[in-house]
């Protein structure tokens, strides 16, 4: 499989997952399976919870931004990646988590008001930041460990200003890196990891390691670590793209987010090919605060195409 055929199966995937899994958010575990229990047999992209079908959530519509702001600006700019996510914030989308929406609606500047949000509430480990990196970890991959890490660090902390939620988003994004390069990212964790922060590194240790099972974890999967550990708990338990999605989204709790992760790393190890149409076809990503826009499968396939340039 060619890398630019997995740098558009990234970003996809994490889209698919995000729309497959919102309407389940907060819900019980087990209930995609109880409401489709045969897979394959169609109309799980159902909508509801105020979701339509296929529609994608805050996860998509920020890393859709990150994406155009590294292809506009020409790379990483980060005060203009920070001032499209207050436009959008600003346009009342349906779902934007309470500690991003503080941070984007604070009034600080871009540079402190992720700080500031941590020193007064001292809680800022939301998977907020992981659940936009699709676009990003595509777009960095091709500079190389050392810079597409960094990347992740830097554009995670825009919103979360605990460091958990940093290094959650850098181990991604060399997950990311390495299977672009056909490497098997379940493999490679043990190197990843050495490459944590060790203020955080034994937390990350824990949720990766081979026998996790998310039944362990101590806090709710809205927060970067267990989030990150499901996902690839759900890709490494799984043999397929759609098998993945559904064991993560059956997990409960921050469903939308969860899949989003899982689907951006399933579909990069199974490739383009591995997600149905009828999962792809409905799909769409409105970006409120930007004139009405809604992308489609062709556009996100355009947009991870340019992320993606160079990479064969």
């Amino acid at each position: 499989m060619m890398r630019a055929e997995r740098a558009i199966a990234t970003v996809v995937g994490s889209a698919v997952g995000d729309a497959l899994g919102a309407p389940f958010e907060f819900g019980l575990p087990g209930a995609f399976s109880a409401r489709f229990p045969e897979p394959g047999c169609g109309g799980e992209m159902c909508g509801g919870g105020g979701w339509e079908p296929g529609e994608a959530t805050d996860d998509t519509q920020m890393a859709v931004l990150v994406a155009e702001s590294l292809l506009q600006r020409g790379g990483l700019d980060l005060p203009d990646v920070f001032a499209r996510f207050q436009r959008w914030a600003a346009a009342e989308p349906k779902d934007i988590g309470l500690q991003t929406e503080d941070v984007l609606t604070n009034g600080m500047p871009w540079d402190l008001a992720a700080a500031v949000h941590f020193q007064v509430n001292h809680r800022a480990a939301g998977n907020g930041s992981l659940m936009r990196a699709s676009t990003s970890a595509v777009y960095f991959a091709p500079a190389g460990q050392s810079a597409t890490m960094d990347a992740a660090r830097r554009i995670a902390a825009l919103t979360h200003g605990d460091r958990a939620a940093w290094e959650g988003t850098a181990v991604f994004h060399e997950l990311v890196r390495l299977t672009l390069t056909g490497a098997d990212p379940l493999s490679a964790l043990p190197a990843v990891l050495d490459l944590v922060h060790p203020d955080h590194r034994q937390r990350y240790a824990t949720v990766l390691a081979a026998d996790w099972h998310p039944d362990q974890a101590t806090e709710f999967n809205g927060a970067v670590w267990p989030c990150l550990g499901s996902a690839v708990w759900a890709l490494r338990s799984t043999t397929g793209f759609e098998d993945a999605v559904r064991a993560a989204i059956d997990l409960g709790g921050d469903t939308d987010t969860v899949a989003a992760v899982t689907g951006a790393l399933a579909r990069a190890y199974h490739g383009l090919d591995a997600i149905p149409a009828r999962w792809t076809e409905p799909l769409h990503v409105p970006l409120p605060g930007f004139g009405g826009r809604v992308l489609r499968l062709v556009d996100l396939i355009d947009l991870a195409h340019r992320l993606g340039a160079g990479t064969d």
